[in-house]
């Protein structure tokens, strides 16, 4: 089932991606613990999609691929790197990155996997992981490469309002095992990978991130970017696809 969260008129509203993303199907509510459809029905061309969910926080892992974990000039931690976003970051499909160009002068994209909590949930077992996951989405961890050199941490760089865009939707039935991911700038192919190479897999990510905070449905963990990240420049449009998802494309504008 595919999620996602939609703008019609002057409401935004859940709802359920049919006929092969051409419809979406208005639900009450929200979408944990079942599906209730209002009835509502619109073609997709005639809504606009925002972002699937609105997390109460952003759990990002880093150097989760060895490749990237190399360009980057270091090795792979032995342990998940983790750091967070602030909720502010989260933007839709659609919508625009902007791009501070008083504060840095290099911003970065970082195609992602990113995995939906469906339920609250404290010091999760490996194995019991699956038992927590609401879905999987695209996401794109633009970072502001130069202030996270500088910083020597990591919140300024990654924080700033619309570096997270996540979305088309939310897939609530998939294998996350091995899947494809791509991410394109301007058409052009900078980053491919598979799932399948995450050094810290799912399971291990929300067993260890679960063992220092609770975690609240809605919530967000990216997985990790794989080698070729690379910068953004203002008018770039960029895209993140995911096999079985779908895929997420912003452009790039001056937030001066």
């Amino acid at each position: 089932m595919r999620i996602a969260r939609f703008s019609k008129g002057d409401g935004v509203a859940f709802g359920v991606v049919e006929e092969g993303g051409e419809v979406v199907a208005r639900i009450d509510g929200h979408p944990f613990g079942g599906v209730e459809f209002a009835g509502d029905r619109y073609p997709v061309a005639e809504v606009r999609l925002v972002a699937p969910m609105l997390p109460s926080k952003i759990v990002a892992v880093g150097k989760n691929y060895a490749d990237h974990a190399r360009e980057m000039g270091g090795e792979a931690p032995e342990e998940p790197l983790v750091f967070l976003k602030p909720s502010t970051s989260v933007i839709g499909p659609g919508e625009a990155i902007a791009y501070p160009a008083k504060l840095s002068q290099r911003v970065d994209y970082e195609g992602e996997l990113a995995v939906v909590i469906g339920r609250l949930c404290r010091d999760v077992p490996v194995e019991r992981a699956h038992e927590v996951i609401f879905g999987y989405t695209c996401a794109n961890d633009v970072t502001a490469r130069d202030l996270q050199q500088r910083d020597g941490q990591w919140s300024r760089a990654k924080g700033f309002d619309t570096f997270c865009p996540i979305g088309p939707w939310i897939e609530t039935d998939l294998d996350p095992g091995d899947l494809a991911l791509t991410t394109s700038v301007n058409g052009e192919l900078r980053q491919s990978a598979r799932t399948s190479l995450l050094l810290h897999d799912i399971p291990a990510l929300i067993a260890y991130v679960s063992a220092v905070m609770t975690l609240l449905p809605g919530d967000v963990i990216l997985t990790g970017t794989p080698a070729g990240v690379g910068p953004l420049a203002v008018g770039d449009e960029v895209s993140v696809g995911i096999e079985g998802i779908g895929t997420l494309t912003n452009r790039v504008i001056s937030r001066d």
